[in-house]
């Protein structure tokens, strides 16, 4: 037992048997002390020490992806071979529209991700499912957004659009069906706030610890602290495959014109 422990042990004690009031000062505690961060403006505005990865201006903080993403978890393991072959590349810019302050997904330009790497953040993300008439189910404004490039909060229009639960909007992409269904009509702007916490390995490769995700779609809780299987695959079932402490951040292309601006992160 630790002396501090003891010590305060020792004084409850004796307060109880001789009637003595504890001491509020022994348990305060002053180290460390917490870092000033100045909260944004409004809400949803980015704090000062968020990274701004969209301001509605430019793309300088996006390229195309490196080696992508996988769909099944044979695709998965080439991605993670891909990545590890990688030394001397040359990084090809972002070319996804940018109106009225808005990023807009460019169908069949392919998917963009972030030039920095990130592992546990705090991220902030507006999108918007522009009005798509004859569309429904899965085609109707799909995108996703894909932290470390591996584990999926779809993005898709479900205001009065059904799909499958564990596919729909807020949906962690074929792992956990949303707590809620916060979604605002097509042509109107939403949000996720989302606490991401990355997966921890053993230097042989072996999980230590899963990955986790809290989020919030439009200020409701959509995921509360859910333990990642593996990667956010379309077909089979998801495994951890072992990948650096930090990885980068991808936007999908789904062939739907799905709009994002506001986008930024705290490192955790």
């Amino acid at each position: 037992m630790k002396k501090g422990f003891f010590i305060m042990v020792c004084l409850g004690i004796s307060a109880l048997l001789f009637g003595q009031e504890i001491d509020p000062t022994l348990t305060e505690a002053w180290e460390p002390v917490p870092p000033k961060v100045t909260p944004g403006i409004f809400p949803g505005s980015p704090p000062s020490d968020a990274i701004i990865l969209f301001d509605g201006k430019d793309l300088s903080q996006w390229r195309k992806p490196l080696v992508g993403y996988g769909g099944s978890m044979a695709e998965v393991e080439e991605v993670a071979k891909k990545r590890a072959a990688l030394k001397d590349y040359e990084e090809k810019d972002a070319d996804w529209e940018i109106k009225d302050g808005a990023l807009i997904v460019a169908p069949g330009k392919g998917h963009i991700e972030t030039r920095k790497a990130f592992g546990d953040i705090q991220l902030h993300i507006e999108w918007l499912a522009p009005v798509d008439t004859g569309k429904t189910g899965q085609g109707y404004s799909n995108s996703g957004i894909f932290l470390m490039g591996q584990y999926e909060i779809q993005v898709l229009n479900n205001y009065e659009n059904p799909t499958y639960s564990n596919g729909q909007a807020g949906a962690m992409y074929k792992q956990s069906i949303p707590l809620a269904n916060a979604c605002r009509p097509p042509g109107e702007w939403q949000y996720y706030d989302i606490i991401f916490m990355a997966p921890r390995f053993a230097d042989d490769g072996s999980l230590i610890q899963p990955a986790t995700v809290t989020a919030f779609h439009n200020g409701v809780l959509i995921q509360n602290h859910f333990e990642l299987k593996g990667p956010c695959i379309y077909r089979g079932e998801p495994y951890y495959v072992p990948h650096p402490e930090k990885l980068p951040l991808i936007l999908q292309d789904h062939d739907n014109r799905v709009r994002f601006r506001n986008i930024w992160v705290r490192e955790l």
